[in-house]
């Protein structure tokens, strides 16, 4: 009887432990930075508006109207989507169109709204040796850098740039490979740093590009102006209930869609950059779909 009690109790601390290491193997995505000091922390994720500066400026904003605090944790499109889906955000701030319409049909996502855009610039080196300057189209300047073999940085990482890079792909029916493809795995900023080291192609939003193009040695803007290359950026958040911080994460959605908000989005970067790196909803919405 006493063996029995010893084994049974041996086997219950054995899946304690083990629930323990898959809960910790399982911990949320921590916080890049948090930005006030208010009571209710909303998590919010998103990718260049947050490595821009884009988000604090906002969270101060809306800070000021609220007892909160923005807690930012750095994703791109496809995993910040993720992270809504799992509640371990409360609202995204995003550019992946059909991806956000999914979320938002099986119910896990609600008040998709227009916030803005910027758009994707394909650079490359000042040389220009796939000759994509003369391109006809977005899908053109791609077949001209395979065709070339020229290298080509793909952030490879399921991002909404990611997802629009390998739509342009197939338009142009290409399936990149090869050693001129090359996967970072980094976000913008740094995919575009690394594009200007190799001399290679790469498709950067402006809103990077403004922000870094002082730091670029041997990179210019080869091709721009495809109507397929506008980004429009949309906020989601929970549904009611999900979270606890879901009422505030509503009003946030709220306050970037409102003129309070739509002013901090087509102003940001005027100061530092001479141009705004955003354009605001009014806009975008020329472009949404």
């Amino acid at each position: 009887m006493l063996n029995d009690l010893k084994k049974c109790s041996l086997f219950l601390v054995t899946v304690i432990v083990l629930v323990g290491l898959g809960a910790a193997g399982q911990a949320e995505t921590p916080c890049k930075a948090e930005y006030g000091g208010g009571q209710t922390v909303v998590r919010l994720a998103t990718g260049s508006p947050g490595e821009l500066g884009l988000v604090e400026v906002l969270a101060a904003a809306f800070n000021r109207q609220n007892d909160t605090r923005i807690c930012w944790k750095k994703a791109g499109s496809g995993k910040s989507l993720k992270l809504l889906e799992a509640r371990e955000v409360d609202v995204v701030m995003v550019h992946a169109p059909a991806a956000e319409k999914a979320a938002v049909a099986e119910g896990w996502a609600i008040k998709r709204s227009l916030i803005g855009s910027n758009e994707f610039y394909i650079v490359g080196p000042t040389n220009d040796q796939a000759g994509i300057a003369t391109a006809k189209s977005a899908a053109d300047a791609y077949a001209k850098i395979a065709a070339a073999g020229a290298p080509f940085l793909s952030r490879g990482d399921n991002s909404g740039t990611h997802k629009k890079e390998m739509f342009i792909w197939r338009t142009a029916g290409i399936e990149p490979s090869g050693s001129w493809y090359i996967v970072t795995k980094t976000f913008m900023l740094a995919s575009l740093l690394q594009a200007d080291q190799l001399s290679g192609y790469f498709m950067t939003d402006s809103s990077t590009w403004v922000a870094a193009k002082k730091e670029m040695k041997q990179t210019k803007v080869l091709f721009h102006g495809d109507p397929v290359l506008i980004n429009t950026y949309h906020a989601l958040c929970q549904p009611p209930g999900a979270t606890a911080a879901q009422p505030l994460a509503a009003d946030f959605v709220d306050f970037i869609s409102s003129e309070a908000g739509q002013s901090v989005i087509r102003s940001y970067g005027v100061k530092q950059h001479g141009e705004g790196l955003y354009n605001d909803a009014a806009y975008a919405k020329k472009y949404d779909h």
